[in-house]
């Protein structure tokens, strides 16, 4: 008699234990840590049924998750490990836009209505310094690129973003020594330089240098800033007027440019893409509607310089006894 009842306590237990991995199997119990507030430090612990059908359920939610952020994803764009992401521009038209150094709300027209014929006479001895330096810097340049406009125009820009950039810099280094507003000023130098950056990308896309006025870049670059740097901390008010004077001579060089245009001595291609959206062109603008545009952003540098000259040495009537930080800095063309 007890034999039989061990016998049938044992395959009880056997089938009890086999029932229990089946369900087991097919359902577990697992420990989750979920935290809640007032739970103390470490939070607290809750038990989770986990089944076929929810783990189904789980998955399908993930998965939908899943989706909506690869969604997200593709209008966000990447740019490094850190998670940085900005969301993809588009044109007016619906078009992805097409450049990473310039977005749409940089782009302008350019007030082709701006007068490229005015001078300012030099009358102080710093004023005909300056005119006379830039004027034997262009003879310099004539002699080597002569009637290579193009060229020439690339040489320039490399040279006319530099004055923007040093000026900027050390309006900002002096703002934050003497803890003062710069009245606007470092931005609208700052501007200057990036406008005759994107005059150099223009025109790279017209004239390929060669390796020899590449060199002659670098050089130039070299010696331009390091001079430039001194002119300026010596004399601020002189560097504007001689930046003013390069200026008139680039209204100058790309007046010529535009007659070549006209004359037939440089063909008239269709503008790059780059400038079209830059400059806001039409899409069937031409070389011609790119040099007219750049000589009007000349023009408008050649003001502001002059303008910071005079300011600087506080003559102008409308500005008498201010400094250049008082006046107002011409913010917002480009």
């Amino acid at each position: 008699m007890k034999q039989i009842l061990v016998r049938s306590a044992t395959r009880a237990l056997f089938q009890g234990g086999r029932n229990y991995h089946r369900h087991f199997s097919s359902s577990a119990a697992i420990l989750e840590p979920r935290h809640h507030h007032g739970g103390g430090a470490f939070g607290s612990f809750y038990w989770r049924r986990m089944s076929t059908l929810p783990e189904m359920k789980d998955d399908h939610q993930s998965e939908e998750k899943k989706n909506e952020v690869n969604n997200n994803n593709r209008n966000a764009v990447v740019s490094s490990y850190w998670g940085i992401t900005r969301p993809k521009v588009q044109r007016e038209d619906g078009t992805e836009w097409p450049w990473n150094c310039f977005m749409p709300w940089d782009t302008y027209r350019a007030d082709v209505s701006i007068d490229v014929t005015k001078h300012h006479l030099p009358k102080t001895f710093t004023d005909k310094v300056a005119f006379r330096a830039v004027k034997f810097l262009r003879v310099l340049s004539d002699l080597y690129f002569k009637e290579r406009y193009g060229c020439h125009a690339m040489m320039l820009e490399t040279i006319a973003a530099v004055p923007g950039m040093v000026g900027g810099m050390l309006l900002h280094l002096k703002s934050l020594r003497k803890f003062q507003h710069s009245g606007g000023w470092i931005k609208a130098l700052l501007e200057e330089a990036e406008n005759e950056r994107m005059h150099l990308m223009t025109m790279v896309e017209l004239v390929k240098p060669s390796w020899h006025e590449r060199l002659l870049v670098i050089t130039a670059q070299g010696v331009f800033f390091n001079a430039f740097f001194v002119f300026y901390l010596l004399s601020p008010k002189a560097a504007h007027r001689f930046v003013g004077y390069l200026e008139e001579e680039a209204v100058i060089s790309y007046t010529q440019h535009l007659n070549a245009i006209e004359s037939g001595k440089v063909e008239n291609v269709p503008a790059p893409a780059i400038a079209i959206d830059y400059w806001r062109l039409p899409q069937d603008a031409t070389l011609k509607d790119v040099i007219t545009v750049i000589r009007a952003d000349e023009a408008h540098h050649r003001d502001v310089n002059h303008f910071a000259s005079v300011s600087v040495k506080q003559l102008d009537i409308h500005h008498q006894g201010k400094e250049l930080r008082d006046a107002p800095a011409p913010i917002g063309y480009h």
